[in-house]
């Protein structure tokens, strides 16, 4: 079964899943950004930059362990989820 996580920065949503194949993929406004197939190396790694209010742009990383099943979430750097997935 495919695992959902919902996450928001500033004024925005983002989705991100596992598939059941073990593909990462990150969604913004149900928009897919983002995909990246299960492979031999870790982690699993998605990105997208955003442009926000004024021209302001935001790096959103993911970044996904699946041997310890370590979810890290970045926007700029900055760790904004730190969880097991």
């Amino acid at each position: 079964m495919s695992k959902h996580l919902e996450f928001s920065h500033r004024h925005k949503t983002f989705d991100l899943y596992l598939t059941d194949g073990g593909a990462i993929e990150l969604y913004l406004d149900n928009c897919l950004r983002k995909r990246r197939d299960k492979g031999e190396l870790e982690p699993q790694y998605v990105w997208t930059n955003v442009e926000l209010e004024w021209e302001e742009h935001h790096y959103i990383e993911v970044k996904y362990w699946a041997s310890t099943g370590v979810l890290k979430i970045t926007v700029n750097g900055d760790s904004i989820v730190e969880t097991t997935f």
